[in-house]
């Protein structure tokens, strides 16, 4: 059963800082390219960020570039995603997710930025 548990969220002022995590099961987290994305209040999900197989590429939703970083560590099955310089309309519910053949969702993770 495919599983992706995200964490790291909370309330952080504008400016802060966050560090989300994704551990995924369920099946070969190497074989597939791994993407973050975010679901904002009254507003559909969109794309964050993804990062190829083995980390050696990258790529960002343009508001982020510069900003947030995301990796991998194949050995503990776990996609991250560091967000610096937080801003108020980055206030959504952080999914992971495979980048293309999407699966089940999991529950995310909230990060609210305001002062």
């Amino acid at each position: 059963q495919v599983q992706f548990v995200e964490s790291g969220g909370g309330l952080v002022q504008p400016g802060g800082s966050l560090r989300l995590s994704c551990v995924v099961s369920g099946f070969i987290f190497n074989n597939y390219d791994m993407s973050w994305y975010r679901q904002a209040p009254g507003k559909e999900r969109e794309f964050v960020s993804r990062i190829s197989t083995v980390g050696a590429r990258t790529n960002y939703k343009d508001s982020v570039k510069g900003r947030f970083t995301i990796s991998r560590d194949n050995a503990k099955n776990t996609v991250y995603l560091q967000m610096n310089s937080l801003k108020p309309e980055d206030t959504a519910a952080y999914y992971c997710n495979t980048a293309t053949s999407l699966r089940a969702w999991g529950q995310g993770t909230q990060v609210t930025v305001s002062s």
